[in-house]
């Protein structure tokens, strides 16, 4: 199996509701997980391969395609997680959160903190509005490309 057949196959669980997919054959196994914090950190999904590389002509069955999801927050900007890690709402647990739901934000803020790998990593807006929703919940864990904020930029 080639490296872009398996980062096809975890963006494709990554975008799906499924949180597992198991693929084997003859001399190759791979298991894609989502959530797990074992993953580099431009990972969305952790994929666990063992044995060698088949051949060249191997069939892969792509994953299930996932239903599209209801949108009500489309003219919200998303402010996403760029790396795997645990989100923290303030810079110490006896500080007030950066942002609330309401908050007025500037491009450049610093909305949260994602602690990957023992570094501190803000997350800044990339838009000037208003933060209309947190979906990040403190100290817990966040994947790549999960969305963490929704800001009203009208």
């Amino acid at each position: 199996m080639h490296i872009d057949d398996i980062k096809a196959l975890v963006a494709q669980v990554d975008a799906s509701s499924i949180s597992e997919l198991k693929l084997e054959q003859e001399t190759f196994k791979l298991t894609i997980r989502k959530g797990s914090l074992v993953a580099a950190q431009a990972a969305p999904a952790v994929a666990y391969v063992s044995a060698p590389a088949p051949a060249a002509n191997t069939a892969i069955a792509p994953a299930p395609a996932a239903a599209p999801a209801a949108t009500p927050d489309v003219n919200y900007a998303e402010v996403k997680s760029p790396i795997v890690g645990t989100f923290y709402a303030a810079p110490t647990p006896e500080s007030s959160p950066y942002v609330a739901v309401g908050s007025k934000v500037k491009k450049g803020d610093v909305l949260c903190i994602v602690e990957a790998m023992k570094i501190m990593n803000e997350i800044e807006s990339d838009v000037s509005g208003t933060v209309v929703k947190i979906l990040g919940e403190n100290s817990k864990p966040v994947e790549f490309g999960q969305t963490l904020f929704l800001i009203d930029e009208a």
